[in-house]
């Protein structure tokens, strides 16, 4: 298959719906071997399939991205399947709480942490090797714009996607003479389920909306044609960069 990714492998977290889905469906499309992740086996195959259908090539490996043995399984999937790793796009992450910094359970924070900036660094741990031996190594981690800015009532979640932010331009130092590259990316409000309760009121959807000065939301897809360009050689002079993609969001007062 010939594509911007020919002959690729990737891993991409958080891939059966939304952004992560958009992601998975574009890298096959542009010619990578998908390894793809979530909770819901279910969902997972509704995307392989359409993925396959389309004449891509992809696996699904159901996994819960915070248990401590769910990195390395991920890595020996993609080389079992395609002999070989190179691109690893943290797209998994989220929040299901809200709460003043002032509130904020113990427990809470480190789930959160957890799941938004630990998972992913233990899946670059485990990959890293595979990365360096194929040569063309690409890092993704994708943020938040919630990292960029005060982010009331989400501040756990904030400073997790702050810390990744931070953690790829570290690890693009350190990888800086190896062949991999580390970039972070960071949407802005996007229509995908997790947005669905904001979208779903009007007022709260125009308090948001309000504030993006191309007065909509985001498409996956737009995310995902970002993560490509990060992934692929189109960015091959680029690490430890953050991609912001938010319609301008990030640049408003």
């Amino acid at each position: 298959m010939t594509g911007l990714l020919a002959g690729r492998a990737a891993i991409v977290t958080g891939a059966s719906r939304g952004i992560g889905r958009a992601i998975a469906e574009l890298f096959a499309t542009e010619g990578a071997g998908v390894v793809l992740t979530a909770r819901t086996a279910a969902d997972l195959d509704v995307v392989v399939a359409a993925i396959k259908s389309a004449g891509g090539s992809a696996i699904a490996v159901p996994s819960d991205i915070t248990a401590e043995d769910t990195a390395g399984a991920l890595v020996d999937a993609a080389i079992g399947a395609y002999s070989g790793l190179d691109i690893i796009v943290n797209n998994a992450g989220g929040n299901s709480f809200m709460s003043a910094v002032a509130d904020l359970r113990p427990s809470a924070w480190s789930k959160a942490m957890l799941f938004n900036l630990e998972s992913g660094m233990r899946l670059i741990q485990a990959a890293l090797p595979s990365l360096v031996a194929g040569g063309h190594g690409s890092i993704v981690n994708v943020s938040s714009v919630t990292a960029l800015r005060a982010a009331p009532l989400l501040g756990a979640y904030g400073a997790a996607k702050a810390a990744l932010v931070s953690a790829t331009q570290t690890l693009a130092v350190e990888l800086g003479t190896q062949p991999v590259r580390a970039n972070a990316l960071v949407p802005g409000w996007i229509a995908t389920d997790l947005t669905e309760f904001a979208r779903g009121d009007e007022g709260l959807q125009d308090a948001l909306i309000g504030r993006v000065p191309m007065a909509r939301w985001g498409r996956p897809e737009e995310i995902a044609q970002a993560a490509l360009f990060l992934a692929s050689d189109m960015s091959s002079f680029m690490t430890g960069q953050t991609l912001v993609v938010d319609g301008g969001l990030a640049a408003n007062p």
